[in-house]
């Protein structure tokens, strides 16, 4: 499916995928048990979401005997990337460096931690060269 690689979830039916992709193929009643751990909800509410985004193509129904299982259809990859750009699009004016220098001026930075990241910036600058 084309749209999946550009579907923003909401943040209930983020929920929803999240327990699908970590236990899929999954019910409705397993999907409903994860999610009442986390807050109150009725069963009707998740199977009306599971409902939806099988009709947005995003989850997949499948009838083994008398159950459904559903999984989702994009990975989890595609759908972070496509989260994470529009965030960083809509917060930081699309600017990925704006974003990393906010992340690290929110605590002090360890030793071990800016090692890292001035290896990562050295493995840039050489990628970049080639």
């Amino acid at each position: 499916m084309d749209e999946s690689t550009t579907y923003q979830p909401t943040e209930s039916e983020l929920e929803i995928l999240q327990i699908l992709w970590a236990n899929e193929p999954a019910t409705v009643r397993f999907v409903y048990e994860q999610v009442r751990q986390k807050r109150e909800v009725g069963y009707t509410t998740v199977l009306k979401q599971m409902q939806r985004l099988t009709e947005k193509e995003v989850v997949r129904r499948d009838l083994k005997g008398k159950t459904h299982y559903y999984s989702v259809v994009p990975k989890q990859a595609d759908v972070q990337q496509t989260m994470f750009q529009r965030f960083v699009k809509s917060v930081y004016q699309g600017s990925s460096m704006k974003l990393v220098m906010h992340a690290l001026g929110q605590g002090k930075t360890t030793p071990e931690e800016l090692e890292e990241l001035q290896k990562w910036l050295e493995q840039q600058k050489k990628q970049n060269d080639d």
